[in-house]
């Protein structure tokens, strides 16, 4: 489940690369200090692809006898709180484009 959860985050992080923004006033918000919403969502996925590294990473030590029971259960636990959040953002992001495309034009 880890593979498959890692490429999907691989996947959305490609795609938050690929955004490109046409509008004109996009240089002028960037030098404003306003937000980018593309970094933003490349910063929280690379966040939660590091915090399933370590917990991966940490469980094969822990499966090797090299780090403590207690490492293990709170990396893995950390993980699971992460993709727990990461599936929920996504639940919503789906459902708002969902309503969107159910507005009358």
């Amino acid at each position: 489940m880890t593979v498959d959860a890692l490429a999907a985050l691989k996947a959305y992080s490609a795609a938050a690369g690929a955004v490109k923004d046409p509008a004109a006033g996009l240089a002028a918000k960037e030098a404003a200090g306003a937000p980018d919403f593309a970094a933003l969502v490349k910063d929280a996925v690379a966040s939660t692809e590091g915090t399933l590294r370590h917990a991966e990473s940490i469980t094969a030590a822990g499966a090797l006898g090299q780090a403590d029971l207690v490492d293990v259960v709170t990396a893995v636990t950390a993980a699971e709180v992460t993709m727990e959040t990461v599936i929920a953002v996504r639940d919503e992001v789906i459902r708002a484009y969902q309503d969107i495309l159910r507005m009358p034009i």
